[in-house]
Order: C-alpha cells, then sequence, then structure tokens
C-alpha cells in the first residue's frame, strides 16, 4: 500500500511539473522580449537587442526554434567552422552554431510543449549572445563547460590515427 501511495504522489509531481507552451504563449514571450516583432503565430520575425532573430514552430511535430543569422558560410575558413564545432562542445551550451542555405546561424532547437517562460527567455539571450561572440569567445552565456576548451593559442595539429577513432 505504502509503495502504491508513493508512486501515486510521485506520478502528480511529475505531472504537475510538465509544460504546456504554444503558440500563443510563446507569442507573448516573445513580445514581452522583442525590440520589434513581426510574421505569424508560430512564424514570427524580430529584433532583440539590434539583432534580427526568427522563431519558428512546428506545433504538430512538437518542435520549435529560435534562430539568428550570423554570416554567410562562405565567409568562413576552416579555422572559424573548427572553432565553432568546438564551441558548440563547450561554450555555446543550450545554442549551437549550424549552417544552413549558405547561411550560418545561431541555433536554439527545442520540443515546443516541454518549454518553459524561463527556457525561453533563457533562448533568446544565449541566441543573441553566440551571434554577438562568434569569432571571440564563442559563447552563449558567461559559462563555459569544460573550462579551458577556448585556449589563446592554438595547440599544434595533430594527425588523427585511424586506429584511435575506432575507440569511439
Amino acid at each position: 500500500m505504502k509503495q502504491w501511495i508513493f508512486w501515486v504522489f510521485l506520478s502528480l509531481g511529475l505531472f504537475s511539473q510538465a509544460q504546456h507552451m504554444n503558440n500563443e504563449t510563446l507569442g507573448e514571450i516573445i513580445t514581452r522580449k522583442a525590440d520589434t516583432l513581426g510574421g505569424i503565430a508560430g512564424n514570427w520575425q524580430f529584433v532583440y537587442k539590434e539583432t534580427p532573430m526568427l522563431c519558428i514552430t512546428d506545433a504538430k511535430n512538437n518542435r520549435m526554434r529560435i534562430i539568428a543569422p550570423i554570416t554567410e558560410s562562405s565567409n568562413l575558413d576552416k579555422d572559424l567552422l573548427l572553432d565553432s564545432m568546438t564551441a558548440n562542445f563547450h561554450s555555446a551550451l543550450d545554442v549551437k552554431y549550424a549552417i544552413s542555405n549558405g547561411i550560418l546561424w545561431s541555433a536554439y532547437v527545442h520540443p515546443l510543449k516541454e518549454l518553459s517562460t524561463e527556457q525561453v527567455e533563457s533562448a533568446i539571450s544565449q541566441v543573441y549572445l553566440a551571434a554577438k561572440t562568434f569569432g571571440t569567445t564563442f559563447s552563449s552565456t558567461e559559462l563555459l563547460f569544460g573550462g579551458g576548451a577556448l585556449e589563446e593559442e592554438k595547440p599544434k595539429k595533430e594527425i588523427i590515427k585511424k586506429e584511435n577513432t575506432q575507440k569511439f
């Protein structure tokens, strides 16, 4: 009997924690945060701190993304691409650098319904910071996961041997 009661309370706690984000609520959050806003529900174009952004949702498939253009991908050299990939692991945190249609983007992608208000607000801030710090610290917050990931002096490139990659 005690186990049954425990599971009932645990289940209630989990269900009460569930988020139910939708386009209407998301639009209200973006309206509060944006300097300017255009578009329609599920496809907003807005400016946040002088940075153009898009928020696109697919409610049917429970997806949402907030993105900001950074530069044309043709402007990227090998070192910037490598730094971007390193940042995706260490300093971009919830935001990732991604290329689509010839543009490098700062992108936050998340299931729509499970989002909280705080996560949306953080996502907007992180997309902005990742776009603004591209080419310098490549960071979406002041936190760096993994600490010394971005060093002043680049280490000598090591040739990756085939036997080392087979471990993964």
